[in-house]
């Protein structure tokens, strides 16, 4: 790119960057316009829209818990392993926690206060309650006005608006209060509020309306809203968040479920102490039964034979027997714990509270280990359905290692068992032996001796059953929960985050000044007419003559009725302008033409006529437009009963068709009558004898041609001209006629050819492209706005209405 062509480029950016800026200054007011409203808008809706409150509590999870009872819980297997921080996450965001909270929160029922714009929810402050029959199916989803009467009625109504099974359902009943409501669809009751410290003033003048809620949608709205966070990576702290329209509902579900939840984990650690105390406990109430029987037979026994003590033979067989029954004992419970175990595993399908078999006294390392791995396996499965369905691929990997480990559990329970039977029978043959060295012993204590077994053997039950259960007690009070809240939800911490006020004020502002901006801009891209002179100017060779103002004036002629005003002195410039040209011929001949009917090329000609005509110069003024004759009519002394078409078909001699007006000098050939063939007519003789007839007798020929887009006459007689002006009309002609002059230009159609804008408005934004900026002299149409006092036509400058109307074209055809 060279130097004049880098400059010509920044000009040429220059004057667009100064075209908008001038548009946008110039139509500040539409900015002005559309800020107000934007500015309205917003403040409506932060104003009339319901605010939502944003709350948030904290929870620490598995917290380091060093209780009294941790290490014997960790023995007893009572401890997990740590859980997996999402798996923690799943459970707060479950549906089945969500919905406890929900329950025991009793937010079934809405109460609202109603307003003249919004309704607010009266959350702990409604003056009444409501209590649903439970036995009674309710139709919920739809508000239940509410309006107390001074005589302390209530007036409850359902508006014929809510449809149930494609049906309206309606209801309206007058109530006592307490007095219970019922019908086939709803049953309840309203009581005043008790608990409420202040009561609304005119109670009776507001009116109240409840909504029953369906709890399933209710808890998955608060499951969905409900979002979860870690507060870092290195902590396990989470931090628990919802929003509201009411913060201390907010505060209220965040808090029972922070309270739900731990409550819920230590009930689940709690599960196996408490089914190991149970199993227990079936077994002391079998064995205190068989002890007490004992017991009673034993001292009946000495009662009637006086035996107060063994002898020291039958003490040595007692110790003996009492040694292989503790034994015996301890197999029996540990058996009737295997066969608990087999039958559990086999029968249960949730392993969560799986008695462990240290809480029994066994210390087989091996079925430790699978029962730990078990209830493990089965911890994760439940964790992960709070998140995932049965067909998630983590979730059938554990089930897989479920199995797996449950079948391999179970194998080894069944050896366990068969092994404990092998040592029963021993134990129960070393018993026999001893009874038959016991039978040497005299009758009575020898029988003396069996009661005193039997006590024994129960006692030593009763005694290592009663150990075991104070173990799991003691495992059961030492437990606490993994968990705990660190911070509360409170209401004073409660952030509004909608509506955002500043943010709205923010959007309102950019949208006002954007939204005017768009449309200046969009309403000069995608206009196709002809508005600034660059739009020639930057695509065209051509030269421009010249810029006409809008003929303010009514009158066809302005330049002579009105000879001191800024059209005048446009027509002026126009008339210097053509002084320049490189013509030849002192008897010139000018051609005025347009692309169209309607751009003011007759006008254009009439004017540019009469200009001339009053330097005393004589001109003719000839009307070619054959098709649409118009020139007679801007003068009251001519018709058009013979023109130009009368003399090119012989009917009418030179002399008969040129006649004089009222402007001095300016004489006019009027186009005649209408010919069905005006081109043919144009091409003759006749038209050649017309032009030659009027170099003689005039100095300038003025001819006011057909327009070039529908007709060719045009082309026709510009073998005769000097000059061409090419009359585009602003706002209405085409940018796309710039093509036609272009190709004229190109083709030599016409000889000096050049550009008459016409029909000039000072608009917004455009009026700094004429005038001065042409170099013709326009007075009136340049930078300097108006005339400044020297013409008589000066316009007043538009008021806001009237650019506004102006700017979007109202009122104009």
């Amino acid at each position: 790119m060279n130097n004049n062509n880098i400059e010509n480029f920044y000009q040429e950016e220059t004057v667009d960057l100064k075209k908008y800026i001038f548009k946008i200054l110039s139509n500040w007011y539409l900015f002005v316009i559309f800020v107000f409203i934007a500015f309205s808008i917003a403040y409506y809706v932060n104003k009339f829209t319901t605010p939502i409150y944003n709350v948030n509590s904290t929870v620490l999870v598995e917290a380091d818990n060093k209780g009294g009872g941790g290490n014997l819980l960790e023995g007893l297997s009572l401890f997990s392993g740590k859980k997996n921080l999402e798996n923690e996450i799943g459970i707060l965001n479950s549906y089945s926690l969500t919905r406890k909270v929900v329950e025991e929160l009793d937010f079934e029922i809405s109460y609202f206060l109603e307003g003249g714009i919004k309704s607010s929810e009266i959350y702990k402050a409604s003056p009444f309650l409501v209590s649903l029959d439970s036995t009674h199916e309710q139709m919920n989803g739809f508000p239940i006005y509410v309006q107390f009467s001074k005589d302390g009625k209530l007036l409850v109504e359902v508006e014929e608006s809510v449809m149930k099974d494609d049906r309206i359902y309606s209801m309206k009943k007058e109530l006592a209060i307490g007095e219970k409501f019922q019908d086939d669809e709803m049953s309840f009751t309203i009581q005043l509020r008790e608990d409420l410290e202040v009561y609304p003033e005119n109670i009776e003048e507001n009116r109240y309306f409840f909504v029953i809620n369906d709890v399933n949608n209710l808890t998955n709205g608060y499951k969905n809203k409900l979002e979860i966070e870690l507060i870092n990576r290195e902590s396990t702290i989470l931090k628990l968040t919802t929003k509201g329209e009411v913060p201390q509902k907010e505060v209220d579900f965040l808090n029972k479920l922070g309270q739900v939840y731990i409550r819920t984990g230590l009930e689940e650690k709690n599960k196996i102490a408490e089914n190991t105390i149970e199993f227990i406990d079936n077994q002391l109430g079998s064995t205190i039964d068989s002890l007490q029987v004992v017991e009673d037979l034993l001292e009946t026994f000495r009662m009637n034979n006086r035996i107060i003590d063994l002898s020291a033979e039958g003490s040595s067989y007692l110790e003996k027997y009492e040694a292989l029954q503790t034994e015996q004992a301890a197999l029996k419970i540990k058996s009737e714990y295997y066969k608990y175990l087999f039958d559990y595993i086999q029968t249960k399908e949730d392993y969560d509270g799986i008695i462990a078999p240290s809480t029994m006294g066994i210390e087989d390392p091996l079925l430790a280990s699978l029962v730990q791995r078990l209830s493990e396996l089965n911890a994760t499965k439940t964790r992960l359905l709070y998140n995932a369905t049965e067909n998630n691929p983590l979730v059938k990997i554990n089930n897989e290692n479920l199995k797996n480990t449950r079948d391999a559990l179970l194998e080894n329970i069944q050896n366990i068992i068969n092994n404990s039977d092998l040592a029963l029978k021993n134990i129960n043959k070393r018993i026999e032996n001893v009874n038959s060295e016991i039978s040497v012993l005299p009758v009575t204590e020898r029988q003396f001796l069996n009661i005193m077994r039997q006590n024994t053997l129960y006692d030593n039950i009763y005694t290592y059953l009663l150990q075991k259960r104070a173990e799991s007690g003691i495992a059961k009070a030492s437990n606490i929960a993994d968990h705990k809240i660190l911070d509360v939800a409170l209401v004073d911490n409660a952030l509004k985050v909608a509506p955002k006020s500043a943010m709205n004020y923010a959007i309102a502002l950019v949208l006002g000044l954007l939204i005017p901006f768009l449309f200046i801009i969009g309403k000069d891209y995608f206009n196709d007419r002809i508005i600034d002179k660059k739009d020639i100017e930057s695509n065209t060779k051509v030269p421009i003559f010249g810029a006409i103002g809008s003929n303010v004036k009514d009158s066809e002629i302005p330049v002579f009725d009105s000879p001191k005003s800024s059209i005048s002195e446009s027509f002026r410039s126009l008339r210097t302008n053509l002084q320049y040209l490189n013509i030849e011929n002192e008897k010139r001949v000018i051609a005025v033409t347009s692309t169209v009917s309607g751009e003011g090329k007759t006008f254009c000609a009439i004017n540019l006529a009469s200009i001339i005509a009053m330097t005393q110069k004589r001109v003719l003024l000839i009307g070619l437009d054959l098709r649409k004759p118009k020139i007679h009519r801007a003068f009251s002394n001519l018709n058009n009963d013979v023109g130009v078409s009368t003399y090119l078909i012989n009917k009418s001699r030179t002399e008969d068709i040129i006649f004089p007006t009222h402007v001095d000098y300016l004489y006019v050939a009027p186009s005649g009558p209408v010919p069905p063939n005006p081109a043919e007519l144009i091409e003759s003789k006749q038209m050649e004898n017309l032009i030659e007839y009027g170099k003689e007798h005039f100095d300038y020929i003025i001819i006011d041609t057909p327009p070039l887009a529908l007709v060719t006459d045009a082309l026709l007689v510009s073998k005769f001209t000097d000059a061409n002006i090419y009359v585009v009309r602003q706002n209405y002609s085409k940018k796309d006629v710039v093509d036609i002059i272009n190709e004229l230009d190109e083709k030599k159609s016409f000889n000096n050819l050049g550009v008459l804008i016409n029909d000039i408005k000072i608009q917004s934004g455009y009026g700094y492209g004429y005038g001065y900026g042409y170099g013709y002299g326009s007075y009136g149409y340049g930078i300097y706005g108006y005339g400044h006092g020297y013409y008589d036509d000066e316009v007043k400058p538009l008021s806001r209405v009237g650019k506004i109307k102006q700017f979007f074209n109202i009122g104009k055809s």
